[in-house]
């Protein structure tokens, strides 16, 4: 196939809705490769809700890229985020959770595994390396270091809002009726 213009395909991902139209994740953004987004819709399992002023070329066939797509069938969310690393950094908005700053981040077992404490949504937050290292396997009592949020087991909806915060670097101007439809919106 040619690619038309000097832009690589790379830079023409499609965001991928599900079938209500909301993007299937916020963060990571849900997007396909150029070459994805075409196979979906050959094998008919989307629709093309918007498209790039681009074209992919081949000697018998010309087709616009698609820049928006909607699955024809609805995929339920899970209603339980996985517990991941990633996951608790996003609840916590990627902010160590007894300082602030948001560089070399890790997590931390509020009560101690070894005083009990269990690796669970309720007892991990984010925390830097440093404050870490320093409340070490102590209580926050006894470091005098508590965390600024309580930790909590997030919804799925907890972790779309946060996910919201902290767009990619690029959003494409066919997107944007997409990705935030469902924000508050200012008086």
């Amino acid at each position: 196939m040619h690619f038309q213009s000097m832009v690589s395909p790379e830079a023409c991902p499609a965001l991928v809705l599900n079938a209500d139209f909301r993007p299937l994740s916020y963060y990571p953004l849900s997007l396909w490769s150029w070459q994805d987004a075409i196979k979906a819709v050959f094998l008919d399992r989307v629709n093309i809700v918007s498209n790039y002023e681009r074209f992919v070329r081949s000697p018998n066939f010309e087709m616009q890229l698609p820049s928006v797509v909607s699955l024809k069938t609805y995929i339920k969310p899970s209603r339980h985020p996985a517990f991941t690393r990633f996951n608790v950094f996003l609840r916590d908005r990627f902010t160590c959770q007894y300082c602030g700053l948001r560089d070399d981040l890790t997590f931390d077992h509020v009560l101690p595994r070894s005083k009990g404490g269990m690796t669970t949504w309720e007892n991990v937050v984010a925390a830097c390396s440093p404050c870490n290292l320093r409340k070490s396997d102590r209580l926050c009592a006894e470091a005098n270091m508590h965390p600024a949020m309580k930790p909590f087991a997030p919804t799925i909806n907890d972790l779309h809002r946060n996910g919201r915060l902290f767009p990619p670097n690029y959003l494409h101007e066919s997107w944007m009726d997409y990705l935030y439809w469902d924000s508050e919106l200012e008086p």
